[in-house]
């Protein structure tokens, strides 16, 4: 936002110790924004101000940003060394805001955390993250969730993931992504070397979607919470998962809730339990897995050493299993097992 002349030149007059108290009755988003780049005097009042000294999280979500707006943050986000937290989540700038931080992340050097909740970015926009990303070497969070990037848009992310070498936590919870962006996403974990959590959760994976990414922890040696909630995965996919975790040794954390997944599927994860050694977290809840399921379950955490919280709750099991459940609950403390 240019400043009027008039306006500019009596800042200029000021002293630093009445634009302080200026300053004191100004939001973050004015700070951060509308008083820098005024002129040479301000610049070098503002990075004195204790406030702009000290802001290294940027708290802009659901305040109504324009694309203008988002442009103020982008220009001063190009020079500024201190914010290292940016969330502009729920402020649906869309794609053609997103262009304006994308071209800022090139020049940036300090951000490691950015939330981008909530903006209707499609895969446009994500075009735009993905070719700032190949250049940023900072950016070690992304936060995606409830946007629209779609198959295509998870294309673009699994391209710059072969590439990208500082991103470890990547969120896509909600995006519109089906089996074919799942199948980009497995190729680039099967090279990627850093990013230890991936939020895929409220997608249209299937359970083709899920063999990609379990033949994908194959030779993935660094994911390790993996979230895949709400997904439509039947026992088919949960026999993928089962084969994949008895050979996987980094996996700790795994949420497989709100999908399909019966007896029958449990029984392919309770066989993998029995041999796996990593995996710590496993959330089952809001599935169809009655009696023998959990009598599955159950018998595999007598073997099972290294598990020390299940959820299972929101399922079919009746008092039967919850017997099972409750008797080795009681011999395997300190194991949370809630059902």
């Amino acid at each position: 936002m240019m400043m009027d002349k008039q306006i500019e030149v009596n800042l200029n007059a000021l002293p630093k110790e009445i634009l302080y108290r200026i300053f004191n009755y100004l939001d973050d988003f004015h700070i951060f924004c509308t008083m820098k780049n005024v002129s040479i005097y301000m610049n070098t009042i503002i990075d004195q101000y204790h406030r702009y000294k000290i802001l290294t999280t940027l708290q802009l979500c659901n305040k109504k940003l324009g694309v203008e707006q988002i442009i103020l943050v982008a220009n001063t986000l190009k020079e500024n060394q201190i914010v290292t937290t940016l969330d502009i989540g729920v402020n649906e700038f869309g794609d053609e805001g997103i262009y304006y931080i994308a071209n800022a992340l090139q020049k940036n050097q300090t951000l490691i955390n950015l939330c981008l909740q909530l903006n209707k970015i499609g895969s446009q926009g994500t075009k735009y993250l993905a070719n700032s990303l190949v250049q940023n070497q900072t950016l070690t969070r992304l936060n995606l969730h409830y946007n629209e990037i779609g198959d295509e848009g998870a294309k673009y992310l699994a391209n710059v993931l072969q590439q990208n070498k500082t991103l470890i936590r990547l969120n896509l919870i909600h995006n519109k992504i089906g089996e074919e962006g799942t199948y980009y996403l497995a190729n680039a974990l099967k090279q990627n070397q850093t990013l230890t959590t991936l939020y895929l959760a409220e997608n249209e994976l299937g359970d083709k979607g899920t063999e990609y990414i379990a033949n994908a922890l194959e030779q993935n040696q660094t994911l390790t919470i993996l979230y895949l909630a709400k997904n439509n995965i039947t026992d088919i996919g949960a026999e993928h998962f089962g084969n994949i975790l008895k050979q996987n040794q980094t996996l700790v954390t795994l949420s497989l809730k709100a999908n399909e997944i019966s007896s029958q599927g449990a029984e392919y994860l309770a066989d993998a339990l029995e041999q796996n050694q990593t995996l710590k977290t496993l959330n089952l809840k809001w599935n169809k897995i009655a009696d023998e399921g959990a009598s599955y379950i159950a018998q595999s955490l007598y073997l099972n050493k290294t598990l020390n919280f299940l959820d299972i709750r929101f399922n079919k099991i009746n008092e039967n299993g919850k017997n099972h459940l409750t008797n080795v609950r009681n011999m395997k403390f300190p194991l949370k097992l809630i059902f």
